[in-house]
This record gives C-alpha cells, structure tokens and sequence, in this order.
C-alpha cells in the first residue's frame, strides 16, 4: 500500500517538475527568455478550448500557432484561442492575393511539430511570424511548447522581440 502511494506521489512529482525538452524550449533557453510549463492532458480536437479549462486560464489568452500558406510560402500565424483568423484580412494586410491553410502533413513538415503540439519556437523551416495584435496588450499568454499536452507560458513582447512577429488584425470571433 504505502509503495502503491510513494508510485503515484512520484508519477505525479515527475510529470509536474520534470518536462522533456524540445526544439521550442531549447530555443527559448538559448536566447535566455523566461517562460512557464504547464502540462495537460491532450485531447484530440480539444484545441485551446480543452487547454484553456484544464489549466483553468482564459481561453483568450491560449494562443494557437497555424502554419498558413501564400503559395507554397509557408507562414506563422498567431491568433486567440477563441478567435479564429480571417485569411481575407490577413492576405489584405499582408499585400498578397491569398492565403490558406495548410494541410496537416505540410504544416508538420514545414514546423518540425505535429499539428496540435506546433510551437512558433524553434520551426524547422524559418518562417515569416504573424501576430493578432491585441494578443500582444495581454499580460501573459499560452502557447504550445512543442508537443501535444504541453503548453508555455511567457510575456507577448517576445513574439514581437525575439521572433519579429509583425503585428496584423485579422481575428474574427468562432
């Protein structure tokens, strides 16, 4: 019994305390930015809603990394988790004719990460970074850390500072 109780205390010591690393956090390590790890239980089609109530933050704040395209151009885009991006608007902002969505397979080629788990940190490909602007007047934000289940958190001035996001407006509401 008492072993039974030390295994799950430890189970959950080592979930809670220790996270493996990945390209994101090494990046974010090497260029010195201070961020938090918050694990959750990753469930298929949950999206930010379902990581927004596992950690009990505003789903506002959780931001989602889409891998879009402008031609075969891949592109970052950053959006609230309970917004969705108007590709219209962004293409219009960004001075080309437009922009979509890339299929899963191409996003996991071009980000390095699978889709659900894709962080803006660390790509494979260099890509150009678009972010929602009023992400950037939130105090701290959620994004994936590079793996499904596993989120970070950090100051918005970062994606502007150390990814060169540049600011657009394109969210529109679910």
């Amino acid at each position: 019994m008492v072993g039974g109780i030390a295994h799950r205390y430890n189970a959950s010591m080592s979930k809670s305390k220790h996270v493996s690393e990945t390209p994101a956090t090494q990046f974010l390590r090497r260029n010195k930015v201070a961020f938090g790890e918050h694990l959750y239980d990753y469930v298929e089609h949950g999206g930010t809603e379902e990581s927004a109530r596992q950690r009990g933050v505003d789903e506002h704040a959780v931001i989602k990394t889409l891998v879009m395209k402008e031609h075969a151009k891949p592109l970052i885009v950053l959006m609230h988790g309970d917004r969705t991006v108007s590709t219209k608007n962004l293409a219009r902002q960004t001075g080309v004719k437009r922009i979509e969505p890339c299929k899963s397979e191409v996003a996991n080629r071009h980000s390095g990460y699978l889709v659900g788990g894709t962080s803006p940190f660390g790509t494979k490909k260099a890509m150009p970074v678009y972010v929602e602007s009023t992400i950037l007047e939130l105090g701290t934000i959620y994004l994936n850390g590079g793996r499904r289940g596993y989120l970070i958190s950090l100051d918005p001035d970062v994606l502007t500072g150390l990814l060169g996001a540049t600011p657009v407006q394109c969210a529109s509401v679910d």
